[in-house]
């Protein structure tokens, strides 16, 4: 099965740029639409950005024009740019499947913090 490990995140300040990378195993990965997810403290887990397998994307009104999503099929990695980074960006960030692509969701993995000071 595909498992999936996140990393990347850190404490910026606001105004601040972070690239977080998703690494999946196993070769469904490649056939698969991807998304990254954020869970701020007492909030629900909300999906951010979407990619599908053939690099067509979508984002989440927050994030417009600020997140870039982007994957390396050949290394099997979804990457997440943020610029201008906001202390409401801050959340533990996920990837995982895309309910549009998917019946399932992958095991979660650890989940990488951002944390955006003002």
């Amino acid at each position: 099965q595909v498992q999936v490990a996140e990393s990347g995140g850190g404490l910026v300040q606001a105004g601040g740029s972070l690239r977080l990378s998703c690494a999946a195993s196993g070769r469904a990965f490649i056939t698969k639409a991807m998304a990254w997810y954020r869970q701020a403290p007492g909030k629900q887990r909300e999906l951010v950005a979407r990619i599908s397998s053939g690099g067509s994307t979508n984002y989440a009104d927050p994030v417009k024009g600020r997140f870039t999503i982007s994957r390396d099929n050949a290394k099997n990695t979804m990457y997440l740019q943020m610029n201008s980074l906001k202390p409401e960006d801050t959340a533990v960030y996920y990837c995982n499947y895309d309910p549009l692509g998917s019946s399932y969701y992958l095991p979660w993995g650890q989940g990488t913090q951002v944390t955006v000071s003002s």
